[in-house]
Formats: structure tokens, sequence, C-alpha cells
């Protein structure tokens, strides 16, 4: 059975019987679960859909899910954070890969560090096919994630353009792919900086993010010129009061959940998509409960100047905005 299945991976089969996803790049990660489970939906409309968490996988839990079927349906079992099971567990799964069951296929997300090391050697000896889902840190990841984007939707963007966009956007890979995906969409010809330049900084929710975010790292003079920008190209104020209390909410929510949760729990506890948390996560350094009331009352007080109760927006917004980032720093 390890000698076919082998041979079976040796095509990068996407309904291969195991399919390893290594790397903690959560972007990468679910795009590779995404593209087991579209394959096996378009073999059969019926696949059956598993996605587990460690502690929603108890020993022979695994043997159940993966037992015959009286209809013989086809099943996709998605196993997150594979590195976190129990010993138990990973006992099981090491006898489930010496012999796979037919119609279903195995989805392993393991971070790829020294934990759970023993079940990531296992997987690759039994010949799962493998995908790489590294974090991408270096700058010159990320513009190579941005060419291969294109790249693979067979458009043409200039190096300029691609480093353009990773200049504008920063470093979150799925605001990265969502800007490719929408350059994409709306551009004709080949993308190329001039294109970057007026599509992205004109985008209102962008520019407003950015004055967010800026603002709530405690980056004074760099949300400042943020908002500049973001007003001198006809962003609505309100706009900006809105990301401005989204991000010193997330902050406040993400400082009052329990110590230790995991991510997925925090992510669907607090509404947020897992690259969010671990965004706020960082944002959140150096804020205090009292920061957090202080700057959403200058944020509500910025609003009501917005919505016709002072003379000056812009003023009422740069008010606000270094009321967030003094905030920021209120801690200690």
């Amino acid at each position: 059975m390890l000698v076919a299945m082998a041979r079976k991976t040796a095509t990068d089969d996407v309904l291969a019987p195991v399919t390893l996803a290594v790397g903690q790049e959560d972007l990468l990660l679910d795009r590779a679960v995404r593209e087991v489970v579209a394959a096996a939906r378009a073999a059969d409309a019926d696949t059956d859909v598993r996605d587990l968490t460690p502690d929603a996988l108890q020993p022979g839990t695994l043997a159940e899910l993966t037992s015959p079927s009286l209809f013989s349906e086809r099943k996709v079992v998605i196993v997150r954070n594979a590195q976190d099971l129990s010993a138990d567990t990973i006992k099981d799964v090491k006898g489930y890969l010496s012999a796979p069951a037919e119609e279903i296929t195995l989805v392993l997300l393991h971070a790829g560090g020294a934990k759970g090391k023993g079940l990531l050697d296992a997987a690759r000896k039994a010949g799962a096919r493998e995908v790489a889902c590294p974090k991408m840190t270096k700058p010159a990841d990320r513009l190579a994630f941005v060419r291969s984007e294109f790249r693979t939707a067979g458009r043409s963007a200039t190096p300029e353009a691609c480093q353009a966009l990773v200049d504008a956007i920063g470093s979150d890979l799925r605001e990265l792919a969502s800007a490719c995906t929408q350059l994409v969409a709306d551009i004709d010809g080949t993308i190329d900086a001039a294109v970057v330049g007026r599509y992205y900084t004109g985008r209102a929710e962008a520019s407003s993010f950015t004055v967010a975010d800026r603002a709530v790292e405690g980056r004074a003079a760099e949300a400042l010129e943020a908002l500049r920008w973001a007003m001198s190209t006809g962003v609505a104020p309100v706009l900006i009061t809105s990301a401005l209390a989204q991000g010193v909410r997330a902050i406040g929510k993400l400082a009052s959940a329990p110590r230790g949760a995991r991510p997925g729990d925090l992510a669907r506890d607090l509404g947020m998509p897992p690259w969010k948390i671990d965004r706020v996560r960082q944002q959140m350094r150096g804020w205090s409960a009292d920061g957090v009331a202080a700057a959403l009352t200058a944020i509500a007080e910025a609003d009501a100047g917005v919505k016709g109760g002072g003379d000056d927006p812009e003023y009422a917004l740069e008010k606000a905005v270094v009321a967030v980032a003094r905030a920021a720093r209120s801690r200690g």
C-alpha cells in the first residue's frame, strides 16, 4: 500500500490519499485545503468534508471517520495543527498512513517545526503529497508571491508594479492576494507601476485602514501622513473614523480574551479571521484598558465632528489620530 500510494502522489495528484501542508502561512494552508476540497467536490458533489482541530480528534475518531461506508461516499478529512495532536491520536494517524481508505483524502496541516516531527516524518515516508506553506517574512518572498499571483492568473505585471504593490500593502499575504485579484479583474493589459499607484492609493478602504493601522501602532507621524494622503485623494472622513474605531475595538476585544486560547477559538469567539488575530496581537503591545477607553472617546468625538458637529473635519480627524497613537503607548 505504501508503494502504491507513493506512485499515486508522484504526479502530484490533488486527490492523493494523504496531503501534507507544511508551514505557518495561513493563506497558503487555507489554499491547500480549498484545492483538495474543490477537487473532491468536482469528482463527487456530495463529498463529505470534516474539518477538525486537535482537540476534536480523539483516539479512535479517525478510525470512525475513515471506516467503510455503506454508500462508499467520498470524504475529505482535514486535521489542523497536526503537530498538537496527542500521542495516542498520532499513533492512530500513523497507523492510518500505512493503509489509507479508498475514496478518502486526509489533509494534515503541520507547522513544520520540531513539535510533532515524528508524524511529519511518517507522512513523508508514506508518500504523502506535500504542499509547502512557509511563512513569508522577507520582502523578497512577498515579491515572489505577488509575481506568482499574476503569473498564475495568466497576466503580465512589470517588476516595478510588483514592487509597488508590496510597498503599498505591506506584509499581509491575504491583502496582497486580494489586491492582485482586484487588479487582474479591473485592469486590461500589462499591469505597471503607474496603474498600481493610481488604483491602490485611491482605494478608500485601503487608505482609511492604513491610517488606523499606523495610529493603533503608536506611529503618530506616519498616521498623520497617511491621513493627509487619504484626505487629498477624497476618502470620506466617516470611513476613517470607522476604521479607527474598528482598530481600537479589535485591540480591546483581544486584550479581554482568555489567555492561552487557541487562535481558532479566538477567531470564532471574537469574529475575526486568524490572520487578523495575529496582526492585532502585534498591534496591542503598549495598550492598556484606560488607553482603549480614551481612544474610543476621542474617536467618538471626531465622528461627531465629521458628521456635522464641528467646523473642521480634518482637524477633528487629526486630533483623533494623535489621541489614538498616544493611547497606544499608555501602558507603563
